[in-house]
């Protein structure tokens, strides 16, 4: 209650008071009079007492004694990534070109080749699709019939004629860097085609190269090495000549020389993964592995070998066609970069609309048993020896699968997955396996190592997650946690309000981490050309990109995974709208230790949170070295974009107040992590410390 307000209401008590002296004078009885006068009285105090009560601050109490303290998992914060909203084709895999195999019309001819289009009319060049490909498992190949010439009749136009690619919404070219373009091509005779970037009108060159060649009858694989001159994100690859003839072209490919660890990967979004640093990655989905009809899922064995002789395919879940070019060994390679354990989804005989009976489902089994051995197989075994062929004969670290997405409603799946289950159990008897079925409110009726849990809700439901674990059996699988985020109205694009009640709900799976031991946000990418889900962390186009709040949420938790937990405590009566967690970490940047306390403020009123740190023994922090970090906004529905990309961001300040017994204000609305620089430690861990990066 404010000032004016209490004048108000001592107001109204005078005005009552002398109401019922009033009253008096008319006789009114003496002792109504006096009853009326206490009730009066009793609730001023009270309504004093209640203003008096709501301005005390809270108190939070952290207990760092040996005995309250559990080590967190070592896998508990990692990422999901699923091919949807155009995260790996166009996105996270740098390949440039859009279709380059010609492929995404079909296996019939003639085809769609969009979007490649042609330069010229009618007159000068005549494109179509056939079969002639020497590739066996994509057979379909691009022919030009150039009908004009350098002279004679029918001149070309300047600059040739030809065929373009736009690439994914436009390449984004930049000046000084250097792009790899390679083609298979065949002629019926004598060629001289120019390769060259270009703006997207096709009138300005920024690279440029030719190939000449007396004798390409046969298919030829050719490559050239493009520098380019000028900056341009909307750019066009094309293939140009000015010679009459006909010439087929395949598996035309641009790659940016310099890529995430030179395995193929856009740098700026990766970078951005390895910024969360994710203790797992799961994939390649999500939906996007079981496939609307099963004739259109990820197949692993089709997404392995070279690149140009992969059929790739069509992801009718989520509408796009893929190469393929981001395959089963290209995760693998992506989670060794990341330093993070590679959760490998299969497909178990299930998609949207189709099922394999358990009666039928052996090859499945198979296939799964193949796909543990391309990763973890000796270099001269069957898939291994493939793994090997591609630059990797040393074996993939591949612990942990899961059997399917969110199939457990399926009438086969828990048939298909015990088959499953202990094909692969006989034959890697270490390796994790995770059910798609829900264990935390019941117990499963089939083995599992982990159990997957799905959450997408509203904001307040989220919030309210946060103790969703509390209560559940800590013996049996652990959980997996591995999709959870707002959505809906409360979302957005990716707002404020959305990563405030998932930070509470990841809160709560820190305090609940003897039971689950692995949780991931979803989806963690989206291209703005191509959205097919809100929100999403990570958002991109061709050249630029930025992170939601909620991404910004995650970096929060970056230190969390082997971090040591502490016992933290809220008053009673604040649980409604505050939760808090604190933990002991390693930085490795400065080799110190830090005790990080973290509070999310879902209220609409600042706190005053007095905070007290107890039984350190020989701990002592210090205000030199710790900070305050704060995640808000003026407005819950705030977003960022890719006009104001920072407009939602952690600031981090010094905490000068720091120390056992310290005061700190919470803005209304926001997450808080309070990093307290500990000078010496002698309190006995369960576990090392965890060594980690501080992002925020």
């Amino acid at each position: 209650m404010d000032y004016q307000t209490e004048l108000d209401f001592l107001f109204l008590v005078l005005i009552a008071l002398d109401a019922m002296i009033v009253m008096g004078s008319r006789k009114v009885s003496y002792y109504v009079l006096l009853l009326c006068f206490g009730i009066v009285v009793i609730s001023v105090c009270t309504f004093f007492a209640i203003g008096d009560d709501t301005a005390q601050p809270v108190r939070l109490v952290v207990n760092a004694s040996n005995a309250s303290t559990r080590q967190i998992p070592e896998t508990l914060f990692g990422i999901f990534f699923e091919e949807i909203n155009h995260a790996g084709a166009g996105g996270i895999w740098a390949e440039l070109v859009s279709n380059r195999g010609f492929e995404a019309g079909g296996p019939n001819v003639p085809s769609n080749i969009s979007p490649w289009s042609i330069i010229g009319n009618e007159s000068t060049i005549s494109v179509s699709t056939d079969r002639s490909s020497c590739f066996d498992r994509n057979k379909v190949a691009l022919r030009m019939d150039v009908l004009c010439d350098s002279e004679g009749i029918n001149v070309c136009p300047t600059g040739g004629v030809g065929i373009y690619n736009p690439g994914f919404w436009g390449m984004n070219i930049k000046q000084g860097k250097a792009y790899k373009v390679t083609l298979f091509v065949r002629s019926s005779g004598k060629i001289d085609v120019s390769i060259s970037l270009t703006d997207s009108s096709g009138l300005k060159k920024l690279a440029t190269s030719s190939i000449i060649s007396s004798d390409v009858s046969n298919w030829t694989k050719m490559e050239v090495l493009l520098n380019a001159s000028e900056t341009n994100p909307n750019s066009r690859l094309q293939l140009t000549t000015s010679k009459k003839g006909v010439i087929w072209f395949d598996q035309v490919s641009a790659m940016p020389l310099e890529t995430y660890k030179g395995h193929g990967f856009r740098n700026d979004l990766v970078q951005m993964m390895a910024d969360l640093e994710p203790r797992f990655i799961r994939f390649p989905g999500g939906c996007f592995v079981e496939g609307e009809w099963l004739r259109n899922a990820f197949r692993w064995k089709e997404t392995v070998g070279p690149w140009e002789q992969r059929p790739g395919h069509f992801g009718d879940v989520w509408m796009y066609w893929t190469d393929d070019g981001l395959g089963y060994f290209e995760f693998l390679q992506l989670a060794e970069d990341l330093g993070a354990a590679p959760v490998w989804v299969f497909n178990n005989g299930i998609s949207h609309q189709d099922e394999v009976d358990t009666s039928a489902i052996s090859p499945f089994v198979q296939e799964a048993l193949d796909s543990i051995e391309f990763a973890r197989g000796d270099p001269n075994s069957t898939w291994g020896s493939i793994r090997a062929s591609m630059g990797h004969p040393e074996p993939f670290d591949l612990k942990y699968v899961a059997i399917g997405n969110e199939d457990c409603g399926k009438k086969n799946y828990r048939g298909n997955y015990v088959k499953i289950y202990h094909a692969m159990k006989r034959a890697y008897p270490d390796i994790k396996i995770i059910s798609n079925c829900d264990g935390s409110s019941r117990k499963l009726d089939h083995p599992a190592d982990y159990y997957d849990f799905h959450i997408y809700t509203s904001a307040n439901q989220m919030f309210s997650m946060a103790h969703r674990f509390d209560k559940t059996s800590r013996t049996g699988p652990k959980a997996f946690v591995s999709e959870y985020a707002v959505t809906g109205s409360d979302a957005g694009k990716g707002s404020l309000l959305a990563a405030l009640a998932e930070a509470a709900f990841l809160i709560g799976l820190e305090k609940n981490s003897d039971i689950v031991e692995m949780a991931s946000y979803a989806p963690l990418f989206v291209n703005t050309n191509d959205r097919r889900w809100n929100p999403d962390a990570i958002v991109f186009n061709s050249s630029h990109l930025y992170g939601t709040p909620s991404y910004w949420m995650q970096r929060f938790f970056v230190g969390s995974s082997g971090a040591t937990l502490l016992d933290t405590t809220l008053d009673a009566n604040s649980a409604s709208s505050l939760i808090a967690s604190s933990i002991i970490w390693k930085n490795p940047e400065d080799e110190h230790n830090y005790l990080r306390i973290k509070i999310v403020n879902f209220g609409s009123n600042e706190v005053s949170l007095k905070i007290s740190v107890n039984h350190l023994n020989a701990f002592s922090i210090q205000k030199s070295g710790s900070s305050q970090t704060v995640l808000t906004s003026r407005n819950l529905m705030d977003e960022n974009s890719l006009n104001d990309p920072m407009k939602v961001i952690p600031i981090k300040i010094p905490l000068n107040t720091a120390g056992e017994n310290m005061d700190v204000v919470l803005p209304s609305h926001s997450l808080t992590s309070l990093d307290l620089f500990m000078e010496f430690s002698s309190i006995r861990m369960p576990g090392s410390y965890q060594s980690s990066t501080s992002a925020i």
